[in-house]
This record gives C-alpha cells, structure tokens and sequence, in this order.
C-alpha cells in the first residue's frame, strides 16, 4: 500500500470532454481523510494466492462464460455462444475466465505480472477483505490518479503522448478492427509497464478498468457530500474507473482521471481488473 496524504481536491471534468451519461459534472470540491492504496492493481499473481487460500471460485467461473475481445480471441469459434448485439467486437466465450483471458485455449502463462481480469465487483471485494483492505472509493480513486496535481487530464499531465511517448495501454489504429499496438500490447501490459504518478502509482490509466467501492449514479456529483464520500446508498451498477486497452478517441475517452463508467456487480470481461485500499492506519509510511 502506498500512504495517500489527506487533502482536498476539485473533482470531476475540467475540460468539458466527458460523456454526458457518465455524470463527470459538476466539478466539484471533495475533501478526503488520509488512506492506502495499492501502487499496482492487483496481478494474476496475486490473484492465484487468493485462490489458492481461499478456494474462490469466480462468478465467470460459475457462469462458464465471460466476454472477450474478438481479435484476441483463443478457442475453438463452437467456444463463442454469441457477440454483443450493441458492442459486436464483444464475444460471450465459454470458458473464458482468469486463468483463460482470450478463451480456454489461452492461459496466463508469461502473464502473472499483467492484471487480473475475468473478475466481477463481487470477486474484487472478496480478494481485498482477504488482503485486509478494502476497494477505493471513488473519490479516492480519482484523488490518487491524479498525483497531487489538482486539474490535470492524465495522471502524468494534459498530453497524452508527450514527446511521442505512450505513457498509458490503450488502442492506436482503427478500432475495433486494427489495434497497431504502438504502445506495445493488444491487450494487458505488466502493472508496473512505463511509468508511475506522483503518487507512485502505476497505471490509473489504460490497460484494465479497475472496480470502486461505490454504486454508480450519473447525478451523483450533485448531491454527493463533500468529506469522504462513499457513493449512492444504493442502485444497480458499481463504479469503475480508469479505462482499458480498448479505449480510443474514437470510442471510449475514459482514460482520463475524471471519467467514470460502471457495470452491474456480477458482470466480467477481459478488460476489468482492481486494485485494494485501505485505511490510513493500516498502511506503513511511504518511503521519500
């Protein structure tokens, strides 16, 4: 866990690039006590302790299907039960879970630094009360994506690609048909892939969307409190922050800190990860 200092920071879009739905307005001034966080999201290997400890078994397991991206699908096209009707680059797969990220002809061999993906709201809470934490608020979220610096659009400034650099996993091509993998992944990159914020966090944008504490209401903003808020007290869809591999300007501009999205608790796919938090009392002093 990385030691987050307490503060107060301006949440929300600044720039005016966010998706109406998604509720990333009004900016707004939320002041947060002082927690941990996890420097990375949370790894296969990782992941494979849990298991192992515990005998999870993963709500993609127990459906015997998940979602995977079409070009990276691995496994036989009778493994495909069916696509997305409104996201046909979406493949319901049968078999397809953490263990088999693009199918069951796939494994995670050479994968155990990447992120866990195939796991549910569900599955993240249960592995980070295993760990002795807990998922990120929202707020929290968003406050350590951004790094210290209040009004930025990445974790690391407002240029996406300074000096031509990829700082983050996300698609470059024509999406949803040719990725040219510029920043070197057609999907996951390892966690501690290019470059840590000023927190010292790696990857709060890009390669796997990572599940928070808090239910998911596009209003929210308007009524949230102000000192560490936790989200609606109730709905349907949980909050997920910091976009994947598949987001494009094109299609998906969530890898900015401000952007939100959300799926219901039990849904999976191969682009959804998290990360743990915790209290700050739990968590050793960060090393300067």
């Amino acid at each position: 866990m990385t030691a987050i200092p307490a503060g107060t920071f301006l949440m929300g879009d600044h720039f005016g690039e966010g998706y109406p739905q998604d509720g990333e307005t009004p900016v707004h001034a939320v002041s947060l006590s002082d927690f941990g966080i996890a420097a990375t999201a949370v790894t296969n290997r990782q992941f494979s302790a849990f298991v192992k400890a515990t005998g999870h078994i993963t709500t993609a397991e127990r459906f015997g299907v998940s979602a995977v991206f079409h070009l990276a699908f691995r496994g036989h096209r009778s493994d495909i039960l069916h696509r997305a009707r409104e996201t046909p680059w979406w493949f319901a797969v049968k078999g397809a879970d953490w263990k088999h990220p693009d199918g069951p002809a796939s494994d995670i061999s050479g994968r155990q630094n990447h992120p866990v993906v195939h796991v549910s709201w569900e599955d993240a809470n249960a592995y980070c009360t295993w760990a002795g934490g807990r998922l990120p608020t929202e707020a929290e979220w968003e406050y350590a994506a951004r790094g210290g610096s209040d009004r930025m659009r990445y974790p690391w400034g407002d240029e996406l690609n300074p000096r031509g650099q990829w700082r983050c996993n996300i698609w470059q091509g024509q999406f949803p048909v040719e990725n040219t993998a510029e920043d070197g992944y057609l999907t996951t990159a390892p966690v501690k892939r290019y470059r840590p914020n000023g927190y010292g966090l790696w990857q709060m944008a890009g390669n796997a969307w990572e599940w928070c504490h808090d239910w998911f209401a596009d209003d929210y903003y308007a009524r949230s409190v102000t000192h560490d808020p936790t989200g609606p007290e109730a709905g349907t869809q949980r909050v997920m922050r910091g976009g994947s591999y598949l987001c494009h300007d094109s299609y998906c501009h969530r890898y900015r800190v401000s952007a939100r999205s959300s799926n219901t608790p039990e849904s999976t796919s191969a682009n959804v990860g998290f990360r743990c938090a915790t209290d700050r009392q739990n968590v050793a002093p960060t090393r300067q």
